[in-house]
C-alpha cells in the first residue's frame, strides 16, 4: 500500500474523523486517500491498545461508518 505522507495534524484529524460516528470510511479516503484497512492500520498504530479496542469494538458492523448507510432524521 502506498501511504500519502500525513502530517501529525493530519494524522490527528483522520483519528478525529475515525471516532466521529457520522464519518464513514470512504469520507476519509476521499479526503486523505487512506482505505479503511489503512485507517484501522493507523488507528491500532498511534493509539493505546485499549482505546484502540474500545474503538475497534464500537465501529465493527456500525452502519455509519459507510456511505451507504440510511439517515434517518
Amino acid at each position: 500500500m502506498n501511504q500519502p505522507e500525513l502530517s501529525s495534524d493530519g494524522i490527528d484529524r483522520i483519528i478525529e474523523m475515525a471516532w466521529e460516528d457520522r464519518t464513514s470510511f470512504e469520507a476519509i479516503e476521499t479526503q486523505f486517500g487512506l482505505s479503511e484497512t489503512e485507517v484501522i492500520a493507523l488507528m491500532r498504530r498511534e493509539m493505546k491498545p485499549s482505546s484502540f479496542r474500545m474503538w475497534r469494538k464500537r465501529v465493527t458492523g456500525r452502519k455509519t461508518k459507510t456511505s451507504q448507510a440510511t439517515r434517518f432524521p
